[in-house]
C-alpha cells in the first residue's frame, strides 16, 4: 500500500491496487520501454498491478508474464467500459490508474489518482483531460507511486 496525504485535501489516500494500460503506455509498437520492468518490481511488492489492454499487438500475455502481473483483456470495441467495469470490481478509492488511450478516459477519470503519458504514440486527449496528472514518459509516471512525494508536491492545494 502506499500512502499520500496531499495538503488541502480533505482525506489521505491509500492505493492498494495500480492498473496499466499497455500499447502507448508501457509499449511503443508493442514493445516494452526499458526501465519499466525495473519500478514494476519494486512496485508490486506495494501494490496489486494489473495490465488492462485490448492486446493492439498480441503481445499482453507475454509482457503480463515477464511482469509478473495480472493480463485482464479488454474488448476492442468497448475497452473504456470494460476498463470502468474491471475498476469497479476494486476499491477505486484505493486504486491508482496509469493510461494515454481514448479506451482509458473512464479508468482514468474514476481511479483515485490517475496518469496520462504522452508518450511515442501520443495520447487521446479524452484521457488527458480526465488524469490527475500527465507525464512525458511511463517511468515518470510509475516513478510518481515508487516516489509518492512526487504526487504531493503536484496535486497539493
Amino acid at each position: 500500500m502506499i500512502h499520500i496525504s496531499i495538503p488541502g485535501r480533505e482525506k489521505n489516500i491509500e492505493i492498494k491496487n495500480l492498473l496499466l494500460d499497455l500499447n502507448g503506455t508501457l509499449t511503443t509498437n508493442g514493445v516494452l520501454i526499458e526501465g519499466v520492468k525495473e519500478r514494476i518490481d519494486i512496485l508490486k511488492d506495494k501494490l496489486k498491478i494489473f495490465l488492462l489492454t485490448a492486446d493492439t499487438f498480441g503481445v499482453g500475455k507475454d509482457i503480463a508474464a515477464e511482469l509478473g502481473i495480472e493480463l485482464i483483456a479488454v474488448s476492442g470495441d468497448n475497452g473504456s467500459n470494460d476498463k470502468l467495469d474491471f475498476l469497479n470490481t476494486l476499491n477505486r478509492e484505493h486504486t491508482g490508474a496509469i493510461g494515454n488511450g481514448y479506451n482509458d478516459e473512464l479508468m482514468l477519470g474514476n481511479a483515485a489518482i490517475s496518469v496520462a503519458v504522452i508518450g511515442n504514440e501520443g495520447c487521446s486527449f479524452r484521457a488527458l483531460n480526465n488524469a490527475d496528472i500527465i507525464v512525458h514518459n511511463i517511468n515518470d509516471g510509475l516513478d510518481l507511486f515508487v516516489y509518492p512525494l512526487r504526487i504531493v508536491a503536484t496535486l497539493r492545494g
